[in-house]
């Protein structure tokens, strides 16, 4: 059993999935005041006593960073408050593509945001497929590192597809591909990409055969979504029959919108680790990732295993 009280308090961009995942939880979301200065400046003060407790701090950090930089002062407001532990749960990890030093003089943000989040005094970092695995080494306090598969994998099901195939957009996603086939008895192919810069995809070749198939795109974000409608049309010339994309989170940047319904793409799937604005694209599903975050939580809590929730 638990030994302690637990509070939920959450970013003001991430109220939405935060109130989900109160609800499934159990408990309601703890009051925040922000006080705004009209430089922008702004400060978030817990509104009640938190002393002895563990709090759940719930907030993504995708841009702007001022999100990242409220769940700072979130954190940091908590430790101040005597809270005995501070959990901080991220859905979205922001900056996590810039996991390692990939040319000369550039930053590693992800294991910024790491120190960042340690220093201000979080114990605990809960979130959601990493765009890498090793950024939970960047951390010294634990880390629930969740993957949405079991919410994708119970929605694949529900399809009923046939000639299933299960494809990765690139080189970087085909061991996540190979563990969603894994579990659905289904082939894998792979989309060899080649990018002269961010964002933009210069060419791209498939390994292996979709003819007939109904094949679904796995990913762990869609941005501008530009290498998944890429992916889609060569996926459509080689003879897939349909092809449907999967990602745990729709960032949605630029043109994405725009991209995604004008593409062959059947169905875009993602959760809500960050706000969608589904009503610009009638092919856009949300699937909410709050029970996931909700059950692991109240394992957490009344210190029990998670372990059966790290299934890929």
């Amino acid at each position: 059993m638990a030994d302690q009280l637990s509070y939920l308090f959450c970013t003001r961009t991430s109220r939405d999935l935060a109130e989900k995942i109160a609800q499934s939880y159990g408990k309601e979301l703890g009051k925040i005041n922000f006080q705004e200065f009209s430089d922008g400046e702004f400060e978030p003060v817990l509104d009640e006593s938190v002393r002895g407790g563990r709090v759940f701090l719930i907030g993504s950090t995708f841009p702007p960073a001022d999100n990242l930089l409220e769940l700072l002062l979130m954190i940091d407001a908590a430790k101040r408050a005597s809270a005995k532990s501070i959990t901080v749960v991220i859905p979205y990890f922001g900056l996590a593509r810039q996991d390692r030093k990939d040319k000369p003089r550039a930053p590693i943000g992800a294991k910024l945001v790491a120190n960042l989040l340690t220093a201000a005094g979080a114990t605990r970092v809960m979130t959601m497929d990493l765009h890498a695995d090793q950024i939970q080494g960047f951390f010294e306090i634990p880390v629930d590192h969740l993957y949405a598969s079991s919410i994708f994998v119970d929605y694949i099901k529900s399809l009923h597809l046939d000639n299933l195939t299960i494809a990765s957009p690139d080189m970087g996603g085909a061991k996540r591909a190979k563990n969603y086939a894994g579990h659905l008895g289904a082939e894998v192919v792979i989309a060899y990409k080649e990018r002269k810069k961010a964002n933009v995809v210069e060419e791209m070749f498939l390994i292996g055969d979709v003819t007939g198939k109904n094949v679904i795109l796995i990913d762990d974000m869609i941005d501008t979504a530009g290498t998944l409608c890429k992916a889609a049309d060569i996926l459509i010339e080689k003879g897939a029959k349909t092809v449907r994309a999967m990602a745990t989170h729709g960032v949605l940047s630029g043109k994405a919108y725009e991209n995604i319904e004008n593409s062959k793409l059947l169905e875009v799937i993602v959760t809500d680790s960050i706000p969608v604005k589904n009503n610009l694209s009638t092919k856009i599903k949300v699937l909410s990732c709050a029970p996931l975050f909700a059950d692991v939580m109240t394992m957490v809590h009344e210190h029990k295993s998670i372990s059966s929730k790290f299934v890929i």
